[in-house]
């Protein structure tokens, strides 16, 4: 068991022994080292905080850099916390964090921030059919139709489907499978989609079953 962050790096397929092939996702989980120690006596909960990548320290503010130093670890691109029950290793600040954590077949859950569609209309973000195509309704195609009442109830519930900003939500993919795994460059290799862009980063987690 175990828990890491890790960059997708896009996706790929692998096939099995039995000739199928199986969409996977790439990740490129490390080098990650463990920034802070959290403990219930002083922090009120137990949790490892994990940081990942190697970044020039200049790039980031002074608090920052005493915090890496204090770890005395390479700045990183970013950091997370996780359950010290995750883990079925003690670990302290400064150590490293790898993919040997994990196993191959085993399952876990991945979080991440989907991809941002920007300004969204209701056919693109709710899926709806639009308007007639006939009747002389040019310019109401895409359009939503009525949102509310004009005596009763004369006003627009919460909660209705409208135009807005799509995706850039937190996503949690659970009960995904690690079909391989490369300790030698990091990486693990995914059964199916996560989360993200190109280059984004997520969180790896062990499940229970």
């Amino acid at each position: 068991m175990g828990a890491i962050l890790g960059k997708k790096i896009g996706m790929t397929r692998l096939y099995n022994d039995k000739r199928e092939a199986i969409s996977c996702t790439v990740i490129q989980a490390g080098p990650c080292f463990v920034t802070q120690v959290k403990s219930a006596e002083k922090d009120g909960y137990d949790a490892y905080q994990i940081g990942i990548g190697e970044r020039d320290e200049k790039k980031i503010n002074k608090p920052l850099q005493g915090h890496y130093r204090k770890a005395g670890v390479t700045p990183g691109f970013m950091m997370a916390e996780f359950k010290k029950a995750h883990f079925s290793v003690e670990m302290e600040a400064g150590n490293p964090v790898s993919v040997e954590l994990f196993e191959e077949g085993e399952i876990v859950n991945v979080l991440g921030v989907s991809k941002g569609k920007g300004f969204a209309g209701v056919v693109k973000r709710h899926n709806f059919g639009g308007g007639s195509r006939t009747h002389g309704q040019s310019d109401r195609l895409r359009a939503p139709g009525s949102v509310g009442g004009s005596s009763d109830p004369s006003r627009t519930f919460k909660g209705t489907r409208m135009a807005g900003r799509m995706g850039s939500d937190n996503i949690t993919v659970k009960n995904l499978q690690i079909v391989k795994i490369m300790p030698e460059s990091n990486l693990l290799v995914i059964k199916g989609a996560v989360p993200g862009a190109k280059n984004s980063y997520v969180k790896i987690v062990s499940t229970k079953k």
